[in-house]
């Protein structure tokens, strides 16, 4: 099987057995480009959390993340984790955005994906993960989130190799599928749903929907 039927085989079975799943949730540009920070080392329901709370506290917004005191920011992120760390993290994005764009996402989104992406790589605290999370959902450019999940899934079923670095497996996706928003949008949700439901550290592999994938043996993909 060719390396693009390998990927839209995986998407296929994924996307009959759960149908769309409406990843990224947020209600504007900027609280996904939060939840994409916050989400670092935490599971998504503690973001909620946190991102309920900044609401609540009329802190979802880049100058009033700024402004706040560290103390009432740290109380609303407690529930992400590493809650000291990430207030450094959001606001160096939120310093960024406001300095660089006057506080607009949208502003941002107009920026052309090939210098966004090294900008964004360049805030403090936000990597390849983060910074795609955000170029994806947030800016709507098209390119294709890889997390622990994807590595996993695809590294368990003998597809890559677990070793494989973020980029080289960013660019299998990206070579091989079509350059699709929608498509990666939906993608790198089922795979995060497969992730969570089915591939984690103790698998429940007699479940899953890509049970069994490949026949023994079939190379790894590049």
């Amino acid at each position: 099987m060719s390396t693009a039927r390998t990927l839209r085989s995986i998407y296929d079975r994924l996307e009959k057995h759960y149908g769309p799943t409406h990843w990224w949730p947020g209600d504007t540009a900027f609280e996904i480009a939060v939840g994409a920070i916050l989400t670092q080392n935490t599971a998504w329901t503690n973001v909620e959390k946190a991102i309920a709370n900044l609401k609540r506290a009329k802190l979802l917004n880049p100058t009033a993340i700024l402004k706040a005191d560290d103390a009432l920011l740290h109380e609303v992120l407690k529930p992400s984790g590493y809650f000291r760390v990430k207030s450094v993290r959001l606001r160096s994005f939120c310093r960024y955005l406001r300095e660089r764009y006057g506080g607009s996402m949208a502003r941002m989104a107009k920026r052309p994906l090939e210098q966004l992406r090294p900008e964004l790589l360049a805030v403090d605290g936000i990597g390849p993960e983060t910074a795609d999370d955000i170029l994806l959902y947030a800016c709507g450019k098209a390119v294709f989130v890889v997390d622990a999940y994807t590595r996993r899934i695809l590294s368990r079923h003998g597809i890559v190799d677990a070793s494989i670095d973020y980029e080289s497996l960013r660019a299998i996706f990206e070579k091989h599928l079509p350059g699709d928003l929608p498509l990666f949008k939906e993608y790198h949700g089922l795979i995060v749903y497969t992730g969570k439901d089915f591939c984690r550290r103790n698998p429940r592999c007699s479940e899953c929907p890509l049970a069994p994938l490949l026949k023994p043996g079939q190379p790894i993909l590049t």
